[in-house]
Formats: C-alpha cells, sequence, structure tokens
C-alpha cells in the first residue's frame, strides 16, 4: 500500500501511471502582448456536455496558465500520431517571450471564433473561453466551454470524427506515450429486464 502522506511515496508518479492513458492538450495560448504559447497537457478530459465544456490541469503557474487567465481563450487541439514528436518537443522549458510553434516551424492558422489562433495540421481543434479556475494549491483546474469545434474532412464519417484518422496519442507513466488504440465495439445496454432491480429495499 502507497499512502500519498508518506514523504518517500512519489503520488505524481504512481498516478500518472495508474491513470492511463491520458488524452492529451496540445493547447495553443497568447499573452496580453499577443506573444503565443504552444504546450501539452495531458490531465485533459470532458467536463460538461451542457453546455459544452472541457478542463486542463496546469501542473504548477505554467506559461499556459497564465495566458488563459490573462487573455480567457485558449484553443486545444488533437494531437495525432505524426505530432507526437513535435507535441514532446513543445513541452520544453521555453522562455515565456518564446513562440514554440514559430521556434518549432509549427504551422498556425486564425481560429473560427476565439483570437488565439490553432494548430494548422492538427486533425480537429477545440476553440474555448475560460469559464472557471479553480486554484487546487499546487495545480489550477481550468474549464472552458467550448466555442466552436472544428474537424478536417477527411477525419469525419457520417458527420461524426473516426478514430482510424484521427489517431491519436496519449500518455502513460514516466516517458511512457501511447500509440493510437486499438478500437473495439460495444453498444450501450437498454433497460434491465423486467423485475430486476438495482436499488435495495429494506424489508
Amino acid at each position: 500500500m502507497f499512502r500519498p502522506d508518506d514523504p518517500d511515496v512519489n503520488g505524481y508518479d504512481l498516478l500518472t501511471s495508474l491513470v492511463v492513458p491520458r488524452p492529451i492538450a496540445w493547447i495553443t495560448t497568447v499573452d496580453a502582448d499577443g506573444i503565443g504559447n504552444l504546450a501539452p497537457h495531458s490531465f485533459f478530459n470532458v467536463a460538461c456536455a451542457r453546455p459544452p465544456m472541457v478542463s486542463f490541469t496546469s501542473i504548477g503557474r505554467k506559461d499556459t496558465l497564465r495566458n488563459v487567465l490573462a487573455v480567457g481563450d485558449f484553443v486545444v487541439n488533437i494531437v495525432s500520431h505524426d505530432q507526437a514528436e513535435l507535441a514532446n518537443a513543445s513541452s520544453a522549458r521555453f522562455d515565456a517571450d518564446v513562440d514554440e510553434a514559430e521556434v518549432l516551424g509549427i504551422r498556425l492558422e486564425r481560429s473560427d471564433v476565439v483570437e488565439v489562433p490553432r494548430v494548422a495540421n492538427s486533425m480537429a481543434a477545440i476553440e474555448c473561453t475560460l469559464h472557471t479556475n479553480l486554484d487546487l494549491d499546487t495545480a489550477n483546474l481550468v474549464i472552458g466551454e467550448v466555442r466552436a469545434i472544428s474537424v478536417r474532412d477527411e477525419a469525419l464519417v457520417g458527420g461524426r470524427p473516426v478514430m482510424d484518422v484521427l489517431r491519436p496519442v496519449s500518455r502513460l507513466g514516466r516517458n511512457e506515450w501511447g500509440l493510437p488504440p486499438e478500437v473495439f465495439r460495444l453498444d450501450r445496454p437498454g433497460r434491465p429486464p423486467s423485475g430486476t432491480s438495482s436499488r435495495h429495499r429494506p424489508g
């Protein structure tokens, strides 16, 4: 058993090796002076469906967090398999006044709604406006309201994104990354058979 309050236990390593795979939000932001920032965040998920919201967690007050709090907008770009090396490279500790996309030769383009640009070659991008910032002491949970979603035509079938074209990579533990997943399908069950109850009523 591992206890998080034990000084010999690295809770971060344990959690990031167990909570896997984690989708990657490759987030574009700009600061108040218009300088761009591009960085991957693996504490990322859907936060709400109506209204649509996504969340990411910044471990420490990184440039992404400072820019979102200053400007209010950000874009989540999906990291496909062929972009993994670039996404990893953008996680280096660049100075705040350095635009990672410019240094790494990553082409950006105008977003549809927010003023922050998106990664031009990403299969999909989620444009967001800051909804909530929750200070968790050593981290900040950021929730963004989704303003627009763009998906490249080749990644859509019947109006829905398909996994074998998106080919998203994921983060695992340590320096491990996950390849695009093998997909299998299970239909959701309907109501349980008549006479079946999930509640236990006292006699």
